[in-house]
């Protein structure tokens, strides 16, 4: 969990397909803020900087305080798109929060413990069913990631969701089914060896 990120931006007056490769040609990357019931705001972007923060991993649950002539706006991305040959940012899209409002994130699941399993050590296989989650949290307790032991989990044993303890102020999100299985160890595999028929006298 940690403070808002620092961006800077700088406002554009033109919108559409046409002024966007305008701003792509300086060197920047087309965004917008909206939400609220403020107006979107279109704003750009230095192109290295944004690269560098969406290829740094977990863009979409970063809050991030941008500033615009001056004025700061505290949000949270909620979308990019990306070259599709190329892979570089082409826009971002970014929500403005509120102070104390929970949102709802995608956070990644981290298994630790695993080495430690006695299903492991037997033969066992670690099956990852979620590598993430969506919870609802406020923007400045956005975890980097939510752990699950699994070093005591036998061959057959699994974690689902209502066994994970989450921090403090923060809950699934509506659509999490708590039911479903997160990590679970399977047996190993039947060996494909079979034993030879003995040859006919």
């Amino acid at each position: 969990m940690s403070a808002a990120k620092q961006l800077n931006a700088t406002a554009r007056e033109g919108v559409g397909k046409g002024a966007a490769r305008a701003i792509r040609r300086q060197g920047r990357v087309p965004a917008v803020i909206y939400g609220l019931g403020a107006p979107a705001q279109p704003i750009s972007l230095d192109f290295n900087e944004t690269k560098r923060l969406i290829y740094a991993g977990g863009f979409l649950s970063t809050l991030f305080e941008i500033e615009v002539e001056g004025k700061k706006t505290r949000v949270i991305p909620r979308d990019y798109q990306l070259d599709k040959v190329k892979d570089f940012p082409l826009h971002v899209d970014f929500l403005r929060v509120a102070k104390g409002a929970k949102i709802e994130v995608e956070v990644p699941l981290h298994v630790v413990g695993d080495e430690d399993a006695p299903g492991v050590k037997n033969g066992g296989t670690l099956n990852i069913v979620h590598h993430k989650v969506a919870i609802l949290v406020e923007p400045e307790k956005i975890p980097g990631s939510i752990e699950i032991d699994v070093s005591k989990l036998e061959i057959g044993d699994s974690i689902h969701f209502t066994a994970i303890a989450l921090p403090a102020g923060i809950e699934f999100a509506p659509g999490v089914d708590e039911s479903e299985a997160v990590v679970t160890i399977v047996p190993p595999a039947a060996s494909e060896e079979t034993e030879e028929a003995p040859a006919e006298a």
